[in-house]
């Protein structure tokens, strides 16, 4: 699975651990930046990773900032795309389970990096429910046009 990753300078220290852990369990990573802590703008690291997934050259995207916020506001203004902030492990399954999000976003400044990695794998290894919620997420669908 290759899974898209994209953060700003609040978020890059996280950004690599995430990297560093998606590696070590055999994922395949395309990041998107930012490469160093120096000041720079989060819609566009958001816009980046956020192409990849819905372009089809990733899976999944996840994205990381100060709050998680920013960046999760900016990646859901493209179409096609549905971000959810993993606060916990448990919302970040149901964030996949019930909403069949493709991206996931993380506050740095807020959040544990231990936390963190538990939010990223029980994003990525929980699957869609479908059934009752198809038409929720189709009513999500109807919202982009």
């Amino acid at each position: 699975m290759i899974v898209s990753l994209g953060a700003d300078h609040a978020g890059f220290k996280l950004k690599e651990e995430i990297k560093a852990h998606l590696l070590s369990k055999g994922y395949q990573v395309l990041d998107e930046g930012t490469f160093d802590e120096g000041r720079c703008d989060y819609p566009d690291f958001a816009k980046k990773a956020a192409y990849d997934v819905i372009e089809g050259k990733a899976s999944f995207g996840i994205l990381c900032c100060g709050t998680g916020e920013g960046i999760s506001i900016s990646a859901n203004k493209i179409k096609g795309v549905r971000c959810g902030i993993g606060y916990d492990p448990e919302v970040s399954a149901l964030t996949r389970q019930h909403n069949n999000a493709n991206m996931i976003a993380f506050g740095a400044r807020f959040m544990k990096v231990d936390d963190v990695l538990k939010s990223v794998d029980a994003f990525l290894t929980t699957p869609f429910e479908g059934g009752r919620h198809n038409a929720r997420v189709e009513k999500i669908n109807e919202l982009e046009k």
